[in-house]
């Protein structure tokens, strides 16, 4: 990769030193510092990643707790040793618990951190302090649990039931590994919806709704409503309730929620707002009116209006954690851990000459925040789009919100099974957007040096590459770009 500056990455772990160090946060001088192995994984974590993943599939979530809480319950209940911020959502769930983790970190608290899915390394899951788990930690806290998993397995098939997910077993992993750190306070995200969602054995203090909308029907169901009703199965009894602005059937359901368990409730432009956005250099100036206090133009590196609105839910998650929402936050502390935010995968630049930007969009929802966003933090008289999705998506819904913003579609196809063919996807990409303006490649390298090549030859010189759709082939890209580094 072009134009790395070698101080914004703290140094691998001594026993994955040959792994590649890759940014995470927007390029430029003022990227937030962290280091993530890149296929630089030793072979006692594929280990562990290969024995997880021959479980049950991460896409086929079982609707149950009770084997999760079987699980944690030989483990002698570990989450309950520290306290949790929990987050669901349909959109922005990651980059918000990002946010929150960081602002807690900068109150001197040490954190855990669970998200999904990964870009890189599967230890990117389970972060400790701001920095994915140590492989050796990773690795020996799997093999302390693998016979109470194996207990659990032979009790769910003994009962004809199906042993526990591949979700459920990350799940206990992470768990175990916050309360062996040890770590004052956990951010946890939801792998998919809410009440019978694996990490929903926690007794969370706060629960935190990211902006709700269909995605995920088949498990979840096909209205807004509905989804939100099994989103909102995280809140606990007396707990504090954050929500994004939210569609009024969503909100009814987090509202009738928050009653029932006799829970606060603070939403998005009622209780607290963004107040102001400016754009800025590696990032954007916000001021946020919180629930407790009012802060000016805190420094976010990341892009967009819709950080600018996660970055205001974070804030208010994290009010609502220290001191119940009733004491302002330190501006300075706040400011710290803000700056320090990262959002691997989302509207990050990974590459110059043209510039290559990767985003993690891959829902209408997602695709709208990214043609709002994408104008003003990377301006571009010509924007080629590599664009690749999965079968079960609502594909044309994501054409049509970025086909004003993507001039040229070149439609490929992510890794994996579950793709939608790229044939099958051009042909929707055509009815929405015209012939002319689209190539198809189903080969993803081939798709990306194609894109490359027609943004060099388009008639515009700030034109660029967008890659979205998929976050495995975001994923995917930016393996291919770090490797054309490591062979220049």
């Amino acid at each position: 990769m072009s134009d790395i500056n070698d101080e914004q990455y703290d140094d691998l772990d001594g026993d994955q030193a040959e792994g590649i160090r890759i940014p995470v946060g927007p390029a430029g001088d003022a990227a937030p510092t962290e280091a993530v192995a890149y296929a630089g994984d030793d072979d006692e974590v594929r280990r562990v990643e290969e024995a997880l993943y021959a479980r049950i599939g991460e896409q086929s979530p079982e609707h149950r707790l009770s084997a999760t809480r079987r699980a944690v319950e030989l483990l002698g209940d570990p989450h309950l040793s520290y306290p949790v911020i929990h987050l669901t959502g349909t959109n922005g769930k990651t980059s918000t618990a990002r946010m929150t983790e960081s602002i807690v970190r900068a109150h001197g608290l040490r954190t855990g951190l669970m998200t999904s899915p990964h870009l890189v390394s599967i230890r990117e899951r389970i972060v400790i302090d701001g920095a994915p788990i140590e492989p050796s930690r990773f690795v020996e806290n799997w093999d302390d649990i693998v016979p109470i998993l194996e207990m659990t397995d032979r009790e769910l098939t003994d009962k004809g039931e199906l042993p526990l997910t591949f979700f459920e077993a990350l799940t206990v992993l992470a768990l175990a590994c916050f309360a062996e750190a040890p770590v004052d306070v956990a951010v946890i995200e939801v792998g998919m919806g809410g009440e019978w969602d694996s990490t929903n054995v926690v007794q969370s203090q706060v629960a935190v709704f990211t902006p709700i909308a269909i995605d995920h029907a088949k498990q979840l169901g096909g209205t807004v409503a509905e989804i939100a009703r099994t989103k909102s199965g995280i809140i606990k009894p007396s707990s504090s309730v954050v929500s994004s602005a939210q569609t009024p059937e969503a909100l009814a359901e987090l509202q009738r929620a928050a009653e029932l368990t006799e829970s606060t409730l603070a939403v998005e432009g009622d209780r607290f707002r963004v107040v102001d956005v400016t754009p800025a250099v590696g990032g954007q100036l916000i001021t946020v009116q919180g629930i407790a206090g009012r802060y000016d133009d805190l420094f976010l590196p990341l892009f967009g209006r819709h950080q600018a609105d996660n970055a205001a839910v974070a804030i208010a998650a994290v009010e609502s954690f220290i001191g119940r929402g009733s004491q302002a936050l330190d501006e300075d502390v706040l400011s710290e851990g803000l700056a320090g935010a990262t959002s691997p995968g989302r509207l990050q630049p990974i590459a110059q000459e043209p510039t290559v930007v990767v985003d993690a969009a891959h829902n209408p929802h997602g695709a709208r925040a990214l043609a709002e966003a994408l104008p003003v933090a990377f301006p571009s008289g010509h924007v080629v789009g590599v664009v690749g999705i999965l079968a079960d998506k609502d594909a044309r819904g994501f054409v049509r919100a970025l086909k004003d913003t993507v001039q040229t579609f070149v439609v490929t196809q992510p890794p994996g099974d579950r793709a939608l063919d790229a044939d099958a996807f051009a042909r929707i990409v055509v009815d929405e957007v015209g012939e002319d303006r689209v190539v198809v490649e189903p080969a993803l390298e081939a798709a990306l040096q194609e894109a490359r090549d027609l943004a060099d030859d388009a008639d515009a010189e700030d034109a660029m590459v967008l890659v979205a759709g998929s976050i495995v082939m975001v994923g995917k890209v930016m393996d291919l770009v770090h490797a054309e580094g490591e062979t220049k």
